[in-house]
């Protein structure tokens, strides 16, 4: 079966159509545009297209690819924090250097974190920042209303940068020993004035302070899935 054809003027022949030229003028509508134009077919000018400078091509190229950054069209979301965690919760932390303590919720963070202490003074674990993820909300709550948290920020946890600087081989080792044991005193005197406030708290609950020293941990027997916290 022949392709059915899609031409106005389908072909006779090879080279000869069906319509002539006056019938397709018509059929084509062609007299129509003519007579809206006064007699006379549209006529556009062509857009005269703006001079651009010519940019030569460069003389040598380079070696290796040159990366380009990507752009990030994310759009930053503030971490939604857990119904079960509020200001003064009871943490257990299930990750980390201080896996299976307990610590005091303090504040949520810009970024998203969690801003937790021990206090420092009952189970060694200093002000920090814990994501949500790794740890567990207990129904103990301490009373925080006292505690001034204001000046804590995600920038407070940032590292400063420091300037390298060629150093003799004891200088290298003094320096080692140093960072080991720096910590600004500043932050020790936060620390301090947090931990002031809600030791105080802590020594009004009874039991309250042994239950923060000690550490959480699973035993034989236990069932995760059926512990209340």
């Amino acid at each position: 079966m022949a392709p059915r054809s899609t031409s106005r003027n389908p072909d006779l022949v090879r080279g000869v159509g069906k319509f002539s030229r006056s019938q397709m003028y018509h059929k084509r509508g062609l007299w129509a545009i003519k007579a809206k134009n006064g007699g006379v077919f549209p006529h556009h000018d062509p857009k005269s297209a703006e001079a651009k400078p010519e940019v030569k091509a460069p003389k040598f190229y380079p070696a290796d690819d040159v990366k380009k950054p990507l752009i990030n069209k994310r759009k930053h979301k503030p971490t939604k924090l857990r119904a079960s965690i509020t200001p003064g919760t009871v943490l257990i932390v299930l990750a980390g250097r201080f896996k299976g303590k307990r610590v005091v919720f303090l504040k949520q963070l810009a970024s998203g974190l969690l801003l937790v202490t021990g206090p420092f003074k009952i189970n060694g674990v200093p002000l920090r920042r814990v994501n949500q993820s790794y740890v567990i909300a207990t129904a103990t709550k301490v009373e925080i209303s006292g505690v001034n948290v204001e000046k804590f920020d995600d920038k407070y946890f940032s590292k400063e940068s420091e300037k390298k600087k060629k150093k003799t081989e004891g200088e290298f080792f003094e320096a080692d020993e140093e960072k080991k044991n720096a910590l600004p005193q500043g932050k020790k005197d936060d620390q301090k004035s947090v931990d002031a406030v809600l030791i105080k708290s802590i020594e009004g609950v009874a039991d309250l302070k042994t239950y923060l020293a000690s550490r959480f941990s699973l035993k034989s027997g236990m069932k995760p899935h059926e512990l209340v916290f």
